[in-house]
């Protein structure tokens, strides 16, 4: 019996090439930032595009990261589909009223006369030591703004399907990328930063979160790294007798809470699993909802795994304390477990 082989890519070029044929098919579609071009971005989303498509269409651009998306904005209200690339997530501050005040609102002040079909994608997530300037996730900051889609794919089949469903989608899209999972050589390369992607086109839904593994006793929702890890402590879990099902949330905004309420009233525990900070975030947006729309499914409380209110620290031991991870996801889980 024949079987067919899987094609398998890394996150970096799951995302390059849905970017790529996306520029192939439509002329309105561009990309610009710093070191998108030559270099193939920072952490290799737009490698080998600059080859394809010429200076013109992949633009290097100075160190300002309020013109790139100034430029991609009025790009966008022109009827381009721009792509714009923040290197990191946390340079956020230089551009926000680029983001928030432009971004996020002219298609609404406008009537919605004024079109933005544009991305803006950042690099989001720690654990390789580049501290609080660097390391940040900031999931909750943007999908607390009105007017932004805000995605976090985990893999690269979904990297992919999410790129093109935000490249073509007529709403701005926050498309936020974890380092870790982009499968570049000179970090440490994770397993889950490889897998089967289609060689293809084809979509992701920017607003369906996916059960990853099936459970009938706890719920444990993450995003990107965070769902990982939830998968791995929920295999140590089953040795135990505890089946969990674990949820990647992938769309911060909209958010699927259809998904995660059919899981609770399955389960009836919620464990939730963020890699940004523990206040005022996902975490808190979760357990809300369950709150208002499923409260008296639960039985037992909450528990939210988040990074503290702190910087994030830059040293190895201190970085890995403040990041939740498998032990962490696995230990919160087991004392749900046995208190209720």
């Amino acid at each position: 019996m024949e079987t067919t082989k899987k094609r398998l890519l890394t996150g970096n070029k799951a995302m390059a090439e849905a970017i790529a044929f996306e520029m192939e098919n439509n002329n309105e579609v561009f990309v610009l930032g710093e070191d998108v071009g030559k270099y193939g971005g920072i952490f290799g989303s737009t490698e080998g595009l600059l080859d394809k498509f010429g200076a013109d269409r992949v633009i290097d651009t100075p160190i300002s990261e309020t013109a790139i998306i100034g430029a991609a904005i009025g790009a966008a209200a022109e009827g381009m589909r721009p792509i714009a690339e923040l290197m990191f997530v946390d340079f956020f501050g230089v551009c926000m009223d680029q983001i928030y005040n432009h971004m996020a609102k002219i298609q609404y002040m406008s009537g919605g006369s004024v079109k933005l079909p544009m991305v803006l994608m950042t690099a989001v997530g720690g654990g390789y030591n580049d501290a609080a300037q660097h390391s940040q996730t900031l999931y909750a900051t943007f999908a607390h703004m009105p007017g932004l889609k805000v995605v976090a794919p985990s893999t690269p089949y979904d990297l992919k399907g999410m790129m093109t469903s935000a490249i073509r989608d007529d709403n701005p899209v926050f498309f936020m990328f974890h380092k870790s999972l982009q499968g570049l050589g000179w970090m440490d390369q994770l397993d889950e930063s490889i897998g089967h992607v289609p060689k293809n086109t084809y979509t992701v839904p920017l607003d369906k979160a996916k059960v990853v593994r099936e459970g009938s006793d706890v719920t444990i929702v993450g995003v990107q790294m965070m769902t990982h890890y939830a998968v791995q402590a929920a295999e140590e879990l089953a040795k135990e007798g505890i089946e969990a099902e674990v949820i990647d949330l992938r769309s911060l905004k909209p958010i699927d809470k259809d998904t995660i309420i059919e899981s609770v009233k399955k389960t009836h525990r919620l464990v939730v699993v963020d890699e940004d900070y523990l206040s005022y975030g996902m975490t808190a947006e979760i357990s809300a909802i369950i709150a208002e729309e499923a409260l008296y499914e639960l039985e037992a409380p909450v528990r939210r795994l988040a990074i503290p209110d702190v910087p994030i620290p830059y040293s190895d031991p201190l970085e890995d304390f403040v990041i939740p991870g498998p032990d962490s996801i696995f230990k919160a889980v087991k004392e749900l477990m046995e208190t209720y």
